[in-house]
């Protein structure tokens, strides 16, 4: 089945080893219901990386009916009045990365254990985007997905005005020169099916990332 809306919030984090349990149990009991009953939130999954030494280590993502439902006043409102569990585990990251993300390409046709995630940075200039997203959409994603064993993969860009809402509707400074950050997912049921597709498709993309993750939790509506 194809991703149940248009939009996508992906964050990376990380915690120290000590704290890693309560992390954990507060991302599964706690945080990703949380968010899944927010209006326009439809589904939750949470990966942990196949190898210990990679980094971001967790993945979090959160597919929404739009992207603007990660801007909407009752999101912004429980971003900035968090649960005292919340401002605890969120007080002990060693790294928090957040995307807010446009699905513009989708074509998964189910969702398995094993997760790769391209990152790179988008070309300057909507011609040189439309190019690039064409040749993801036409060429890279159906020759990577029609590998035996893949279940499907995706384009997400991250909207900026949107990642950006937090900070604006909290009168902080919006930081200067930004980047516009795409993401190529891609599922398949073994890692190291996965793994091998996901390299070989970032080697086509300059300055791409593959990072290699396993399915940890999820909830839906």
């Amino acid at each position: 089945m194809p991703l149940l809306g248009q939009g996508m919030l992906m964050t990376f984090t990380e915690v120290p080893e000590e704290h890693e349990q309560d992390f954990n149990e507060w991302y599964n009991r706690e945080h990703t219901d949380e968010r899944t009953q927010l209006p326009g939130f439809l589904r939750s999954r949470r990966y942990i990386a196949c190898e210990g030494t990679v980094s971001p280590k967790y993945v979090a993502w959160y597919e929404t009916r739009t992207v603007a439902d990660l801007a909407a006043p009752g999101y912004l409102a429980l971003l900035a009045d968090q649960t005292p569990w919340s401002k605890r585990v969120m007080g002990r990251f060693s790294l928090f990365q957040r995307l807010t993300l446009r699905v513009t390409v989708d074509q998964c046709f189910g969702f398995a254990g094993a997760l790769s995630l391209i990152r790179f940075i988008a070309p300057d200039g909507d011609d040189a985007q439309a190019a690039l997203r064409a040749y993801i959409e036409g060429e890279l994603l159906p020759g990577a997905i029609d590998k035996s064993g893949m279940v499907g993969g995706c384009l997400l860009e991250n909207d900026l005005a949107v990642a950006n809402a937090p900070a604006v509707a909290q009168g902080q400074p919006v930081p200067s020169g930004q980047t516009v950050e795409w993401v190529i997912a891609l599922e398949g049921g073994e890692s190291g099916t996965v793994k091998a597709v996901a390299n070989a498709l970032a080697e086509d993309l300059d300055g791409a990332t593959a990072l290699h993750y396993r399915f940890l939790f999820g909830t839906s509506r």
